[in-house]
């Protein structure tokens, strides 16, 4: 398969017939799957299920996280097709992948949402799969934590973020994207000692116990003494990585919820992601990419890398287990 096949595949999300493999067709056009890979919701014999979560209801000023998964979804069709780079190995041609489609729930009923979604992840889970989340506003993971807690017992967390999202909340019924790990927490379904958020540069003095590499240590120290530190915190506990796009400088990702100066760029992003190799991931997601607010699509366009290199995260472990 080669650059001749663009003249001839189209619609790849559609009409290819099995889940592994590269898609050439043009950038431009076609169905802007993840990654081109297969829309089905038929998980047998699925590694990896993409799906998106369009939902937005709590974020602190700017609307628009609902349309962070289409956006996603359109900017990785400007990856190149061949295998993700920097990595010894083809994700996308040794697992399948598919792309899952979104969530569907009644945005009129806002509380019957995170059942909606742990069933939903839980779904995935049950077919054996893994789950690579598109959002959608940061309090999603807390839904999501749930399922892979039921599956996996309390799960450590790798947080990529701006915010510690640890403030207190002890209404657990309460829908707040700055208070959902607080409720991991608290509920015992993340584990603290073994968790770390990683990019913090807002104060909150109640971390609950997570341990934090906020955003100047990694600049002072670097992304592989950053990515030593967070092996050596995650150990090989089950672990599940969430990013929100605000980790990144508004710089580099100003289409997001909640900017703030100061934080990491999108080549120290890369190499901790590629360098993290080897930890113990379950499952991930990227979250908080608001189109609205960056006509460039540069916020999406990141969004999208992040959430190729969770996959080979995943695939790394599941290849060398």
């Amino acid at each position: 398969m080669g650059l001749e096949d663009a003249a001839k595949q189209m619609d790849m999300a559609f009409t290819r017939e099995d889940l592994k493999g590269p898609s050439y067709e043009l950038t431009f056009g076609g169905a802007t799957s993840f990654l081109r890979r297969k829309y089905t919701k038929d998980l047998t014999g699925v590694d990896i299920a993409v799906t998106g979560v369009p939902f937005d209801q709590a974020v602190t000023n700017r609307p628009g996280t609902r349309l962070g998964p289409r956006a996603i979804r359109e900017a990785s069709a400007l990856q190149a097709p061949d295998a993700p780079y920097g990595w010894d190995f083809d994700v996308l041609s040794e697992f399948a992948i598919a792309d899952y489609g979104d969530l569907a729930f009644d945005y009129g009923h806002v509380s019957q949402f995170p059942a909606a979604l742990t069933a939903h992840i839980k779904n995935i889970l049950d077919a054996g799969a893994a789950s690579v989340v598109l959002g959608g506003d940061h309090y999603i993971s807390f839904p999501i934590l749930k399922a892979y807690a039921e599956k996996y017992g309390p799960i450590s967390l790798l947080q990529f973020d701006a915010h510690t999202d640890t403030w207190e909340d002890d209404d657990m019924d309460r829908i707040d994207h700055g208070t959902m790990f607080y409720k991991a927490v608290k509920s015992g379904i993340v584990d603290p000692a073994t968790s770390v958020q990683v990019g913090i540069r807002t104060t909150n003095e109640d971390t609950m116990g997570v341990n934090i590499i906020d955003a100047r240590e990694v600049h002072e120290k670097g992304p592989q003494a950053t990515v030593a530190k967070i092996k050596e915190i995650l150990g090989d506990r089950p672990c599940y990585l969430t990013f929100d796009i605000d980790a990144l400088d508004p710089a580099f990702a100003p289409g997001t919820g909640t900017p703030v100066w100061g934080g990491l760029t999108s080549a120290q992003t890369s190499i901790m992601l590629r360098d993290l190799a080897g930890i113990n991931i379950m499952g991930g997601d990227v979250v908080e990419v608001s189109p609205p607010f960056d006509t460039t699509g540069a916020t999406a366009i990141a969004g999208a890398h992040v959430a190729t290199e969770i996959l080979s995260l995943l695939g790394h472990r599941m290849r060398t287990a």
